[in-house]
């Protein structure tokens, strides 16, 4: 079961989410931090072409298959009509961690930064999400922010950086 903190990273689809979380998790594991990433994705997920042994093995019925090679190793579970597993329950099968960083999932009770790209044409989640703290964005700070809420330049990540590292050591982000 992981331990440490969670944020989450949201935003539209373009907006810089994992361009801003591949900065993230290198800054923060060469200060020593270890790092967690879940990333929710809408899509099926291809882990080996069709072809391959243990895509041939989870297609013939197995509801595990665990892949393994001297450089990492991958666990593809099959739903089978299952519904989705909660995010509560994902987390417990991972490695402890400092921080999980959790790409997607807008929907759940935890703190988070909103990437925010104006020109999307997409209206921001902040107003109607309060658990979002800190909105990274390419466009000024509008006048009615509400308090407490952060805004920081997206162009310069240093700055997100900074606030996710005083945040950890201040312990604002949720426990998991």
């Amino acid at each position: 079961m992981t331990t440490g903190q969670i944020l989450g990273v949201i935003g539209w689809s373009g907006s810089g989410k994992t361009s801003l979380l591949e900065y993230l998790v290198t800054e923060l594991t060469l200060t020593g931090h270890k790092i967690n990433v879940v990333k929710h994705s809408h899509h099926d997920v291809i882990i080996e072409p069709p072809q391959k042994d243990s895509s041939r093995l989870r297609l013939a019925g197995a509801q595990e298959v665990l892949l393994v090679s001297p450089y990492r190793y991958v666990i593809a579970h099959e739903l089978r009509q299952q519904a989705e597993p909660s995010l509560d329950e994902l987390l417990t099968r991972l490695s402890p961690a400092d921080l999980t960083l959790v790409e997607g999932y807008k929907w759940e009770a935890m703190p988070k930064i909103e990437v925010f790209r104006p020109s999307l044409g997409k209206s921001a989640i902040y107003p109607e999400d309060g658990h979002v703290l800190l909105v990274a964005s390419d466009a000024p700070a509008p006048t009615n922010l509400r308090p407490g809420l952060q805004w920081l330049d997206l162009n310069q990540p240093q700055l997100v950086l900074e606030w996710i590292v005083a945040a950890m050591q201040n312990r604002i982000f949720k426990k998991i």
